[in-house]
């Protein structure tokens, strides 16, 4: 594992390019700044400055290397890379509340952006008019939505919201792409159609992230749960409730291994074997060693001057992070198989973890 430190501002999102070489992160601001490895260094090569509100997502896309961030300023922006400039273009959103959380489909020919308008915009390019269109997922919603993921099937999106449920919606748009067949979610996709509802633990889902395969979801809510519900099992629910803070994000590693983390600022292991059978690994996190110093007459009298007590003691946490975990992201390996994956923190750093299957 590798830990880098991209300043004292808190990071609120993060994304990397195909090849692992740029990293694009947003330090609580109105920008995105994008870095580039040089040796073990980061080095910052680009800023996009087009919004006017806090960035709240960024996600950037392998193949096609387009970045689209959305920020509170009810915008987003499609960034596309011509000579050496990252040049923006408008998407017509039509939301009149701050756009939370944004995430490109896996074949990249649209993009799905969660809003404080209880409101889904399924967002296309239009090639007659040369824009961004969307169209909208509204009911059932009746809160914020705070996460989405794709299926891998390309129709099917899951989304957290804080109205404490976890859904499955079609986002399947006839205007550019063919019908799709059955999965084991569901037979009828038109656009907006609902295939799951979820969610009685009374908290907000922060986190939902869909299986390699996509016949499971998982999802992680304020309630200090994670669920995992498996549509080739009926669509049964299998829920995890931990003696943690509440998790922020999650990430499948492979089809039967989950990594979560939150508040608690390190991530968690868990593994699901089907129904009823999800259990908690362990840490992935390696406590720092803290060393005791002897103390000087002079430090034990400050230190009961100054904090009322006569121990030395050191207000560092024993994880790498040294607060939240506020995003999960593969690194390396594909997502049936992932061997590093990074999170960043409120503490302004990016840790890249190991893990070994």
């Amino acid at each position: 594992m590798s830990l880098y430190s991209f300043g004292l501002d808190p990071v609120s999102c993060h994304a990397w390019n195909k090849d692992r070489t740029q990293i694009a992160i947003s330090p609580n601001t109105t920008e995105v700044h994008i870095y580039q490895k040089s040796g073990k260094e980061w080095t910052k090569i680009h800023e996009l400055t087009q919004h006017s509100g806090r960035i709240t997502g960024i996600d950037w896309a392998p193949i096609s290397n387009r970045i689209v961030t959305c920020a509170s300023d009810r915008n987003a922006y499609v960034w596309t890379l011509k000579d050496r400039v990252w040049k923006p273009t408008l998407v017509l959103l039509r939301i009149n509340r701050a756009a939370t959380c944004v995430k490109w489909s896996p074949l990249e020919n649209k993009f799905a952006l969660g809003s404080g308008a209880r409101i889904i915009s399924v967002c296309y390019f239009e090639k007659e008019n040369d824009w961004w269109l969307s169209k909208h997922i509204k009911k059932p919603i009746r809160s914020t939505v705070l996460s989405l993921d794709w299926h891998p099937n390309n129709i099917l999106l899951a989304a957290g919201s804080s109205d404490f449920q976890c859904r499955v919606f079609s986002g399947y748009i006839k205007d550019i792409e063919e019908k799709p067949g059955p999965t084991a979610w569901g037979s009828k996709m038109p656009f907006g159609e609902m295939l799951l509802e979820q969610g009685d633990d009374g908290g907000w889902v922060h986190s939902v992230c869909f299986s390699p395969s996509g016949n499971s979801l998982a999802w992680v809510s304020h309630s200090s749960t994670i669920c995992v519900t498996d549509a080739a099992n009926k669509k049964t629910v299998t829920q995890l409730k931990t003696e943690y803070l509440p998790l922020l994000a999650v990430l499948y590693l492979n089809e039967t291994e989950i990594v979560a983390a939150g508040h608690d600022c390190c991530p968690y292991q868990f593994s699901y074997m089907g129904p009823d059978s999800l259990k908690y690994i362990g840490k992935i996190d390696l406590p720092k060693q803290n060393s005791k110093v002897n103390m000087s007459a002079m430090q034990h009298f400050r230190n009961l001057d100054k904090r009322a007590t006569t121990e030395n003691e050191n207000t560092d946490l024993e994880t790498l992070h040294q607060n939240s975990i506020s995003q999960l992201c593969i690194v390396e390996g594909d997502r049936s198989k992932v061997t590093k994956f990074s999170s960043v923190g409120l503490d302004g750093d990016m840790v890249i973890w190991d893990f070994k299957h």
